[in-house]
Formats: structure tokens, C-alpha cells, sequence
């Protein structure tokens, strides 16, 4: 719990971050959450040594989703090894859609 909503501050920090999104699709169209649902889009687990973290995140049209991605993937890893100690600390991104800001 603690390690999902530092996550989420972290990620809602990034550029070209819309906001956090639920892990499943709501009649095929990303849900962004609230602030008090964070960890319904973002899933830690530990795999033997290795801390992997999930993260669903709707992202701003018209980013470089790519460059987008590896943002979130280094403040993650880098808050989660100063976090933690550990350096074994895998992050994945899963773009859940795009949003055109008006």
C-alpha cells in the first residue's frame, strides 16, 4: 500500500501523464481514478528478490508514449531503490489510452 501511493505520486508527476487508470477497461475505454483509488492502478508484487510494479496510465495525446513510458519506468525505480535499498526493482508500464487535453 505504501509503496503503490508513493508510486502514484511519483507517476502523476511525470510529463505527459494524464492520470492513473484502472487495470481493466471499462466498456473498452480507459477510467481514471481518484485519488483515493490509486492502487487500483498500480500492482506491487515480489518475485523471489525482484520488487515488480505495475503501472495503467492514460497518457496525453500527442507525447512520445515511448519517452512517456521510460520516464515513469526511471522516477519509479529510482524512488522504489531509495525506497527500498534493494536495486532489484522492475517497472512496467501499460498505457491504458490516450486524452486529448482541451
Amino acid at each position: 500500500m505504501a509503496i503503490a501511493m508513493a508510486t502514484s505520486r511519483v507517476v502523476l508527476e511525470c510529463y505527459g501523464v494524464v492520470g492513473i487508470a484502472n487495470r481493466k477497461l471499462k466498456h473498452g475505454k480507459a477510467e481514471l481514478l481518484d485519488d483515493h483509488s490509486y492502487q487500483r492502478g498500480i500492482a506491487v508484487a515480489i518475485a523471489g528478490e525482484q520488487v515488480v510494479v505495475d503501472v495503467y496510465v492514460v497518457i496525453e495525446y500527442g507525447t512520445r508514449i515511448s519517452e512517456v513510458a521510460h520516464n515513469i519506468m526511471n522516477s519509479v525505480r529510482d524512488l522504489l531503490r531509495r525506497m527500498l535499498g534493494s536495486a532489484a526493482v522492475r517497472v512496467n508500464v501499460n498505457v491504458q489510452g490516450l486524452r486529448i487535453s482541451a
